[in-house]
């Protein structure tokens, strides 16, 4: 960037003697560089920006006065976004669920993670997730049967053990304690803490899901070449994730972030079975995702359960006709008929 190479000549520029030698790589001369840098909003994901101005009741976001105008593209990419998360109705306009998700100063993913957490009861759990989430530089790790608490002044020393900054897990408490304030304020159930079951994993997964569908990726030649589905573009499992300290990459996972500037890696990431997944995506979401091999993978799963879900459903159909039947051999003043 030229504003800060200048910058940082003006500054050695106040020394009285000696001489500046302004190093650039050797595949781009200074001319190429960009004048200076791009604004944050030009860059970033303006879904949780947009779902504030909804709140807001700023519909009109291509006449506001930004600083700095993101694309169009951006602006209708967050809007589309919010539509498949449910935070929007048929008007455009903030849905009832759209309006509790924005109570959360959180990403609308994860907030919609940490709603879909009341119905599957592991909020007891979303509720640390997303605080480890928001933590900063916080590397996780698990101690069987040992809850960090900042009130134990061991803790630092724990910390240190296990390569944990304890001021971010300092932060993670705090950040919990105010999501639970949220919770209690808008009378949302917060579920008792079952961690560690199979019904629990699963339930947490599926909260994600719920949030994250967004956010799945597959490794398309069993080597850690992962291929995301909505925007198809290659990424690897970031160096700190405990997968690459595994034999077993898993095929499909969901992802928490992707990095551009660390080498297209993918961050937070979770196994997932492609059964979960066309369970809780939706089937619009699912019909826009652009041609891909497991885009096919992801279609014959459904296929396959197309069937159960049929037969149920004849099943379901044959018993209330049996039903009707009964019914209809009733006198009808012996008949109870509930509307």
């Amino acid at each position: 960037i030229k504003s800060q190479a200048e910058m940082h000549k003006q500054i050695l520029g106040m020394s009285p003697s000696g001489k500046i030698f302004c190093l650039y790589p050797e595949e781009f001369t200074y001319k190429e560089m960009k004048p200076q840098l791009p604004a944050k909003i030009q860059e970033s994901n303006l879904t949780n920006m947009v779902l504030f101005l909804k709140r807001m009741d700023i519909a009109g976001l291509g006449h506001c006065d930004f600083i700095s105008r993101p694309a169009p593209e951006s602006l209708m990419q967050a809007l589309e976004d919010l539509d498949y998360l449910a935070a929007l109705d048929n008007d455009g306009n903030l849905s009832e669920f759209g309006i509790i998700m924005s109570e959360f100063p959180l990403d609308p993913q994860l907030s919609k993670s940490i709603l879909a957490s009341c119905e599957f009861e592991c909020v007891d759990e979303m509720l640390t997730i997303a605080a480890m989430l928001l933590a900063p530089k916080l590397r996780l790790c698990f101690k069987p049967k040992y809850c960090f608490s900042s009130t134990d002044y061991s803790n630092e020393k724990w910390c240190r053990d296990y390569f944990l900054s304890c001021s971010a897990l300092r932060m993670a408490e705090i950040i919990r304690a105010e999501l639970v304030e949220i919770m209690k304020r808008i009378e949302l159930p917060i579920s008792e803490p079952d961690f560690g079951s199979k019904e629990n994993i699963l339930s947490i997964k599926k909260s994600l899901l719920s949030g994250y569908f967004m956010h799945i990726a597959r490794d398309v030649d069993g080597s850690g070449n992962y291929l995301m589905l909505t925007h198809r573009q290659v990424a690897q499992l970031h160096p700190f994730s405990s997968y690459c300290n595994t034999r077993r990459i898993p095929e499909w996972v969901l992802f928490h972030e992707f990095s551009i500037s660390e080498d297209n890696s993918i961050r937070v990431v979770s196994e997932i079975s492609p059964n979960l997944f066309v369970e809780l995506v939706p089937q619009y979401y699912f019909s826009n995702l652009p041609p891909s091999e497991s885009k096919d993978i992801l279609q014959e799963v459904i296929n396959h359960l197309s069937p159960v879900s049929t037969m149920k459903e004849e099943q379901k159909t044959n018993n209330d006709n049996k039903e009707n039947e009964k019914f209809s051999q009733t006198p009808t003043e012996q008949r109870c008929i509930i509307q």
